[in-house]
């Protein structure tokens, strides 16, 4: 049985590791807010259970029994916020709190029926992918919006910062996952982008917001 505390570190594991698959002992302490020494006593309970490989002064990494009971967890977290916002109404900006405390629910059939209710999603309401049953996720291919050029249009599919000052901030100026937007120029000296979409004909995006916003390109 893995602990409330335990998922919570196997969780940040997972979504800090590199290509490599490798995490920082300090990067993850800074993460988690909590020090060093804390850290490295729960990396050596986790490694006893075989779910982290772990040995004095190197990266951390998820062995493969860890990546799967925390990409259980992350399925859990996504479906809950896609079943919050598609059944319950609520915002996308409002639905991660919830969902972190929903997500250490035990029960497989719990969120087998929510999976079910919802039409078996791919993506969640932020469009990160929502792993199986399995644990297996699928990884789209996006680019990021700052990575576009002017003329192009795109379709908005996920952003990489789910805050909810980030979600108010794209709430504000109408954006939303499946938007068509058209890149008109962007300015050489910061690379912010004017855009237009829907009623909107000319909104300026900082360099910032356009390296969360990422996007397919779209010939329509």
């Amino acid at each position: 049985m893995i602990s409330l505390t335990e998922e919570n570190y196997l969780k940040e594991l997972f979504n800090l590791s590199s290509e490599s698959g490798e995490v920082n002992v300090n990067e993850l302490s800074k993460r988690l807010g909590i020090n060093m020494s804390t850290v490295t006593s729960m990396m050596k309970k986790l490694a006893e259970k075989e779910l982290v490989h772990y040995e004095s002064y190197k990266p951390l990494k998820l062995s493969e029994k860890g990546k799967k009971e925390a990409s259980l967890i992350i399925r859990k977290h996504r479906l809950t916020e896609m079943f919050l916002v598609e059944k319950m109404g609520f915002g996308w900006e409002e639905v991660h709190e919830i969902a972190e405390q929903v997500e250490h629910i035990q029960s497989v059939g719990f969120f087998t029926k929510m999976d079910e209710l919802l039409g078996f999603p791919g993506i969640d309401p932020h469009g990160s992918p929502i792993p199986d049953k399995n644990g297996t996720i699928v990884w789209p291919t996006y680019n990021k919006l700052s990575e576009c050029r002017p003329g192009e249009m795109v379709r908005l599919s996920a952003v990489i910062n789910t805050s909810s000052e980030f979600l108010k901030f794209l709430n504000a100026r109408e954006m939303k996952l499946g938007l068509k937007i058209k890149i008109k120029s962007i300015e050489p000296f910061d690379k912010s982008m004017v855009v237009s979409y829907a009623t909107r004909s000319s909104e300026t995006l900082s360099n910032i917001v356009c390296e969360r916003l990422l996007v397919e390109r779209s010939d329509d």
